[in-house]
């Protein structure tokens, strides 16, 4: 599996997700600053955020990518809307990328979900 590194400042929510720390932060594709790229990644080292498409599956009930997707951009959402977590407004950060979904139609602001792991400075 391929792997892309991005490395921003930008607002993040740091929420729990079972019994994971997982982060919410936005990119955007190009120089118009949309944010049209969601980005849901595991905190914790060691991880490549494949257990965010199997809690999509195994909680969320979703087979289908593009429903898994979308389930987890919803709990993305969830988290920073009602304050499920700790919100870092200027965090610097570096995600590893593993899995980059392009949901095919504009969900919760997106038309692109990237997975992975994050780091995030403050947080170690």
């Amino acid at each position: 599996m391929s792997l892309t590194e991005l490395a921003a400042s930008s607002r993040v929510t740091v929420f729990p997700l079972e019994r994971l720390t997982v982060a919410y932060t936005t990119h955007s594709g190009d120089r118009r600053g949309l944010g049209d790229i969601g980005l849901v990644t595991i905190v914790d080292e060691g991880s490549e955020g494949d257990e965010l498409w199997r809690l999509a599956r195994d909680l969320g009930g979703r087979a289908q990518g593009g429903d898994q997707a979308r389930w987890i951009l919803t709990q993305a959402s969830r988290a920073r809307v009602v304050k499920t977590g700790t919100d870092l407004p200027h965090a610097k950060w570096t995600a590893y990328i593993r899995r980059r979904f392009v949901l095919g139609a504009l969900y919760a602001n997106h038309e692109v979900l990237m997975t992975g792991r994050i780091v995030l400075p403050r947080l170690e």
